[in-house]
């Protein structure tokens, strides 16, 4: 069973950056897709960027596309979320997942981490 632990979240003002991780412990399936979502008080949980295994095919919610890249460090088994000219919009608690298929649904998303939280300031 794979477990994911986020790390790098914090408080940052606008226009600045942050860089996320989320360690694997353990090996999933080499067709698996690894994803980061968002989310609010309030809001249901939102998805941001996802990414294969094999560190491709990354693609972008509209809401972040040319301000953040996904990628993967696959000897290290370690996520990535860079995040740059971030935006009071972009606070929330930002959650790592793995799941078997190219869908930006959380449904189909099995394992989740326990979240980092990101804060952006004016």
């Amino acid at each position: 069973q794979v477990q994911l632990t986020e790390s790098g979240g914090g408080s940052v003002q606008a226009g600045g950056s942050l860089r996320l991780s989320c360690a694997a412990s353990g090996r999933a399936s080499s067709n698996s897709v690894m994803a980061w979502f968002r989310q609010t008080p309030g809001k249901e949980r939102e998805f941001v960027a996802l990414i294969r295994w094999r560190n491709t095919s990354p693609f972008y919610a509209d809401s972040v596309k040319g301000r953040f890249t996904i990628s993967r460090d696959n000897p290290e088994n370690t996520l990535y979320l860079q995040m740059n000219n971030l935006k009071p919009e972009d606070t929330a608690v930002y959650y790592c997942a793995i799941g078997s298929q190219y869908e930006r649904d959380e449904r189909t998303y099995h394992t989740w981490g326990q979240g980092t939280q990101v804060t952006v300031g004016y």
